[in-house]
């Protein structure tokens, strides 16, 4: 699987991501070339993870076996439509998309009908600590076993089985981390209230939310055996959980992926 060229038209932040988990689990950076518009991140790529550059997307795809569209969504059209009319070979090549938001059948109105693996990482990913949904279409089980190799790298992969999905993966992991930042936050000002000097407030919130996580992923228990571990009947957690309840925390939660999913859905439309 080493030897195949993958090509990252684009050199933001998630395309940096997968180059860095791939390189750093051991791919051939000679074997990864990436094409940017502008130079600054192109040169930053390079010197950290010596793969190859080119402000050109021909000369990028031309040489891959595997192109992997990470430019924003809003661009996308008018780089697929330019790189399938200059070389229209490209066509029998695998790509993978990194762009949330657009559907597989976007991607055959300006392609053809391609192969193609759709893809939804989340920003946990830059620390490797991700998850990625994949949605593949007319894959091969070799080219969905390359894909799962490049983002392993980046945390945990799950592949669909129905391109809807991705949108639920939307607001599972890819909006959640926003989720969990913004309760952590108001942790934070309640301990910053409570008379903590704020690094040390942000740091003790970051750190329970880290323990809290790393015991849910080691055990076998339940969200809610764990939770019920730590909660003594009449006690401190006991008062504070019953809190959330009556506040409608569930209904929320559920009210804003919800959201989410909608959104999605809109924007598939708009983009």
């Amino acid at each position: 699987m080493n030897d195949n060229m993958v090509a990252f038209i684009g050199a933001g932040n998630m395309a940096r991501c997968v180059i860095a988990a791939m390189v750093k689990s051991g791919y051939p950076a000679s074997n990864i070339i990436a094409s940017n518009r502008t130079e600054p991140k192109l040169q930053a790529l390079a010197a950290d993870y010596g793969i190859q550059t080119t402000l050109d997307n021909l000369t990028a795809v031309q040489k891959a076996d595997v192109i992997v569209l990470a430019v924003k969504p809003q661009m996308m059209g008018d780089v697929c439509q330019q790189l399938i009319e200059q070389a229209p070979e490209i066509k029998e090549k695998l790509f993978v998309t990194v762009a949330a938001g657009l559907p597989v059948s976007r991607y055959e109105r300006w392609l053809g009908e391609v192969r193609l693996v759709r893809s939804m990482p989340n920003t946990p990913s830059l620390v490797g600590l991700g998850v990625t949904g994949l949605y593949p279409s007319r894959c091969s089980n070799y080219e969905k076993a390359f894909v799962d190799t490049m983002f392993k790298g980046t945390g945990m992969t799950v592949w669909l089985d129905n391109e809807a999905e991705i949108d639920h993966v939307i607001a599972v992991t890819g909006s959640s981390p926003a989720y969990f930042f913004y309760f952590m936050q108001a942790m934070q000002q309640e301990a910053e209230a409570l008379g903590f000097a704020p690094e040390q407030a942000k740091k003790m919130v970051a750190q329970t939310a880290l323990g809290a996580a790393t015991m849910a992923l080691q055990s076998e228990h339940s969200f809610a055996e764990l939770r019920a571990q730590v909660t003594s009947k009449g006690g401190t957690t006991h008062e504070a959980v019953t809190s959330f309840a009556n506040a409608g925390l569930e209904q929320m939660v559920s009210e804003a992926m919800q959201a989410a999913i909608r959104r999605a859905r809109e924007m598939a439309q708009t983009l």
